[in-house]
Parts: C-alpha cells; sequence; structure tokens
C-alpha cells in the first residue's frame, strides 16, 4: 500500500487571515478598475436648476437654448430662438428632433426635465467619433474624438407627430396670409416665410 506524503501546515498567525483577505478584495478591486476604465464614458448630466415634470422621450422634439463648447471651451455652436409669426403654436427656443441628434446629446437630453437647466457633458465618441465634423466650407469644427460640452435650457418638448402637425398648421396660416396679402384690399406685403430650424446633427 502505498503512503501518501503528509506536507505539513503551520498554523496561520493571528491577523494573517484579515490581511489575505484584504489582499483578495484589493486584487478583485482592482482588477473590477481595470475593467470599468476600458468600458466606453457615459454622458454626465450636471443639474443646474431643476426642472419639473416629465422629461421627454428619444422620439421626442425639444424646444431647447443651448450653447456648445470644446473642452478648451471654444464655442461651436449656439442656439437661437425662431421667431414664428404664430405666437403660442411652437414654444421658444430652437426645436431639434432627438431622433436626429448625436447618440450623446440625446441620451443626456431624455435625462432633463422641462424648465431645467443642465451642463451636458458627452464624450468623443458618443459625439462626432474618429472623423469630428467640418462646416459647409470643408473646415473642421470639431476635432476628431472631442469631448463635448453643452449648457442647455429644456423650455419644452412635444412628440415628433405633433410637432409636424403644428408646422402644417403655420403653413397653412402663412399661406392663407401671403393671399390675403396678394389681393386688392389685403393689408401689406405677403408675410415672409420663418427662418428655417438648425439643421440636426
Amino acid at each position: 500500500m502505498t503512503e501518501i506524503t503528509r506536507v505539513p501546515i503551520q498554523p496561520i498567525a493571528k491577523g494573517s487571515l484579515a490581511k489575505l483577505w484584504l489582499g483578495v478584495a484589493a486584487a478583485v478591486a482592482l482588477a473590477g478598475g481595470l475593467a470599468w476604465a476600458s468600458l466606453p464614458k457615459g454622458v454626465d448630466v450636471d443639474v443646474v436648476a431643476e426642472g419639473a415634470g416629465a422629461s421627454p422621450a428619444k422620439t421626442d422634439v425639444v424646444f431647447i437654448r443651448y450653447t456648445g463648447k470644446l473642452a478648451d471651451g471654444t464655442v461651436f455652436d449656439q442656439s437661437q430662438d425662431v421667431n414664428l409669426p404664430i405666437e403660442g403654436l411652437l414654444p421658444e427656443g430652437s426645436p431639434l428632433p432627438l431622433s436626429r441628434m448625436i447618440p450623446g446629446f440625446a441620451e443626456g437630453v431624455v435625462q432633463m426635465k422641462k424648465g431645467g437647466k443642465y451642463t451636458l457633458f458627452i464624450p468623443g465618441e458618443k459625439a462626432y467619433g474618429p472623423e469630428g465634423q467640418k462646416d459647409q466650407q470643408g473646415n473642421q469644427v470639431i476635432p476628431p474624438n472631442a469631448d463635448l460640452t453643452f449648457d442647455i435650457e429644456l423650455i419644452d418638448f412635444m412628440s415628433e407627430a405633433d410637432f409636424q402637425r403644428r408646422i402644417q398648421v403655420l403653413q397653412q396660416a402663412m399661406q392663407m396670409q401671403q393671399g390675403q396679402g396678394a389681393q386688392p384690399g389685403g393689408e401689406g406685403p405677403p408675410m415672409p416665410a420663418p427662418p428655417p430650424a438648425p439643421a440636426p446633427e
């Protein structure tokens, strides 16, 4: 019969077991930290002034005032209110359909509430990515992989269907006003078309 060699195991000194567990916990935390660091960064929304009520959905059109900046503080875009001839038809601010915005912008705005003011941080991979953004003349406006910051005031939001319905009402009203202005006895010249909303990115 074969005899099994016995390896003498020394008793664990007092306090060593706690050190062993601390070492294991540190190794697990380090591994978790490395895994976390390799994940893509998410958007970050800082509340400047809290809004109230519901938040917009990713398919809504939001009406906002915003300033977009690069990491060094350079302003690359700023909203302008669209002045429409029929007051009360559409809210103030710039209308932006979230379904056509860069991923990080939509991801951040759906965390906001009507009437609130926020600072939105978007990492480069959720902004314009490795290509960046050029203007119509081909000048690089946003560098490749640039992190972006937006100061945003969320004035209001509505579904895209509701937005399109209101635009149709506006167009019909303007056509009627232009027709009246062209006829004898019409008051004044035809009303000009409203300026176009900012093109979505």
